[in-house]
């Protein structure tokens, strides 16, 4: 038995739905099919990819490696046409929808570059998944979307997606009077007795994944504040708590932004677009003009930047 389109799509399915009977379903598979299928891959791959919990199903370390690079090749295989140049199908309007990242600045420039008798309309949410929902629902035609790693978010045809950057570090923002302001990275385990403001899109995993990640760091966090992306700084400033935010951002003033050691978490970023409302060549250029849109903003945050030009492997492809 060798892997096969298949079998990534039976591995992505289990970890989106965080459950063998969902994605069986899924699928098309009773869940005794399935779970030969998933022994079989296992044993392909020398490790088990999932663990049951009482919450469901979840990845295993091997499984999140797993899964990424799944993700990886189901993404550009559903993109194998899409990049040849003179495909971008005609268009006369297109609604795009978009997580809080340092990138929004540079959409639509960078949109009107790409796909400039498109008339643009943005819609900026802290989920993804209430852009995915919105998607489902035809109330938008694509979206950039960003997936914590283990924490999937389903999507049912007519959504297509493509991977725009595989991985990348959450960061801390804590305030510049804080005696761990100084450290080049700091150990999670050194926030135990830290107030945290919950991280947006909690309903996208981000907040149980702050949970699951301080946990194995030792310490349950103290969630005390619940406050939207923009919301959070007049918080962090004077020291009321700490939050995880996206290495894009530049450090806001009274604050500043470090990387945690080992990347104890991680992101990654999608495009997701209606295949029913945009052709394969309308949705290469809307992925070119994202990542040159989300390229823009490396340089905001130096600390990012270094570890940027390190991963040149995770770089979009444009």
């Amino acid at each position: 038995m060798e892997l096969d389109i298949r079998h990534l799509r039976i591995i992505c399915a289990i970890a989106e739905t965080g459950s063998l009977t969902r994605a069986a379903a899924r699928m098309g598979l009773s869940q005794p099919a399935m779970t030969n299928q998933l022994h079989r891959i296992e044993e392909l791959l020398g490790g088990a990819l999932f663990v049951r919990t009482r919450s469901g199903t979840q990845p295993t370390p091997l499984g999140r490696q797993v899964i990424s690079r799944a993700r990886i090749v189901l993404s550009e295989m559903s993109a194998l046409f899409g990049d040849l140049p003179g495909l971008a199908g005609r268009l006369r309007s297109i609604r795009l929808g978009s997580i809080h990242v340092a990138c929004v600045a540079s959409l639509i420039p960078r949109v009107a570059q790409e796909l400039p008798e498109v008339e643009m309309s943005l819609r900026i949410e802290p989920s993804s998944a209430l852009l995915t929902d919105a998607l489902t629902h035809d109330d938008l035609d694509a979206a950039l979307i960003g997936v914590i790693e283990g924490y999937g978010i389903p999507m049912a045809a007519p959504i297509a997606n493509r991977t725009l950057v595989p991985r990348y570090p959450i960061f801390v923002a804590l305030s510049a009077a804080h005696p761990l302001a100084e450290r080049a990275e700091i150990e999670l385990a050194d926030l135990k007795g830290e107030y945290w403001i919950s991280p947006p899109g909690a309903d996208d995993g981000s907040l149980a994944a702050l949970r699951s990640t301080c946990r194995t760091a030792g310490f349950e966090p103290k969630v005390r504040y619940d406050a939207p992306s923009g919301g959070a700084q007049p918080l962090v400033a004077p020291g009321y708590g700490v939050r995880l935010v996206d290495p894009t951002w530049p450090a806001q003033p009274g604050t500043v932004v470090r990387p945690l050691t080992g990347d104890p978490q991680v992101g990654r970023l999608v495009v997701a677009w209606r295949r029913d409302r945009l052709s394969d060549g309308t949705a290469a250029a809307l992925y070119r003009s994202l990542a040159r849109a989300y390229t823009d903003h490396v340089n905001d945050n130096p600390i990012f930047k270094r570890w940027w030009e390190a991963h040149p492997e995770i770089h979009p492809l444009v």
